[in-house]
């Protein structure tokens, strides 16, 4: 059994194994999930020759049995879990006549819904020992919803809306949730791709304009560290360059 576990939830390629990292640096014993569980080799043993210790998992954070599963199997077989994060993202954009309800049922379920999942279970252990730290990873489009982002607007606007009420039940417990807003893009492949697309080579970006997924860990790092008598809900990020 090992102390300090974090369990992050979409540990993917960037934010999430930035994170894995960070809280590996600082002595965490590491808990990843992804839907595709076998994809997550590569950081397990990165983590594991660096001399942290680190367990990966097949998880879809929308099936309610596969989360309870997960957190019943962290708790009983490798110990306490004492930081959630949920980094599920979802971001999607489609012209409202063409965003099917499939889609938007979708993002719904990866933002909002499988939040809720989360959130839910890790409470459920955390509130008889109280103490523990629940992060929600939110986006722009938490505060408003722009053109094309009905769905993923209306998903992240739901996480939020879920991590406000937690906040306010689970504190007087000892239990510090937290809602980051990214107010920007993250350096990863697809934001590249992306901004390739719009007909703007990435390569020609000042320095910094993008957010390094570095920065998005030391954020949740720092949240987890602060005092009591000062917990922060909600944080918003953003690089100097961003016009907000």
């Amino acid at each position: 059994m090992h102390n300090k576990i974090v369990l992050i939830v979409g540990a993917g390629d960037y934010i999430g194994a930035a994170i894995a990292k960070r809280f590996a640096k600082g002595g965490f014993t590491i808990c990843l999930g992804r839907r595709n569980g076998e994809k997550l080799a590569p950081l397990l043993s990165e983590i594991e020759s660096s001399g942290g210790k680190a367990f990966g998992f097949t998880m879809d954070a929308r099936k309610e049995e596969n989360v309870e599963e997960i957190f019943k199997k962290i708790e009983q077989e490798i110990g306490s879990i004492e930081v959630v994060i949920f980094n599920v993202g979802g971001n999607v954009v489609f012209p409202i006549l063409e965003t099917t309800s499939r889609v938007f049922r979708k993002v719904w379920e990866m933002a909002t819904f499988a939040g809720f999942l989360t959130g839910r279970e890790a409470a459920r252990y955390m509130i008889p020992r109280k103490k523990g730290s629940i992060f929600f990873t939110g986006a722009t489009a938490s505060l408003r919803g722009a053109n094309g982002y009905s769905a993923f607007a209306a998903g992240k606007a739901g996480l939020r809306g879920v991590a406000q009420s937690m906040a306010r039940e689970l504190g007087p417990h000892n239990i510090h949730v937290a809602h980051l807003i990214i107010d920007a893009g993250v350096d990863t492949a697809f934001v590249r791709q992306r901004i390739k697309s719009s007909g703007v080579d990435p390569e020609t970006l000042a320095s910094d304009t993008l957010m390094n997924p570095k920065s998005v860990a030391e954020a949740y790092w720092n949240l987890h560290h602060q005092t009591r008598d000062g917990w922060t809900f909600e944080m918003d990020i953003r690089p100097f360059a961003e016009t907000w």
